[in-house]
């Protein structure tokens, strides 16, 4: 369990999981797991993946990779940003990180009570 907004949690959650789903080949992986007072969350899926170039940039707003607009021409680039935005106001952290397939977000939150913001 975590403190904080249902409907904002519930709109990261659905950004990683669309996110995944557009990128994967055939499987997304969610992985949930409590590790002292930091609640980790990994989506991965087992597309093409994130070049380690453009880890950072798929946070800004209205970015969007060649492989993503190839996928979803009608999609706007602020899935990633609002998702890493929601994780950040509840004191969590998310991020890209390395996988040995496709790609994987790992979102960090404080275990409900808590107040330390997770590392990572």
């Amino acid at each position: 369990m975590v403190d904080g907004s249902r409907i904002e949690l519930s709109r990261l959650l659905n950004n990683l999981l669309d996110n995944a789903e557009r990128h994967a080949t055939s499987a997304v992986t969610v992985t949930l797991t409590l590790d002292g007072e930091v609640v980790t969350l990994e989506v991965s899926d087992d597309g093409e993946g994130i070049a380690p170039e453009h880890r950072k940039i798929i946070f800004q707003r209205f970015t969007r990779l060649e492989a993503s607009r190839a996928r979803d021409p009608g999609g706007t680039g602020l899935g990633l940003p609002i998702a890493r935005q929601i994780a950040q106001s509840h004191g969590g952290t998310l991020t890209v990180q390395d996988s040995p397939r496709g790609a994987r977000f790992v979102l960090r939150l404080p275990e409900r009570g808590t107040s330390r913001p997770p590392s990572g």
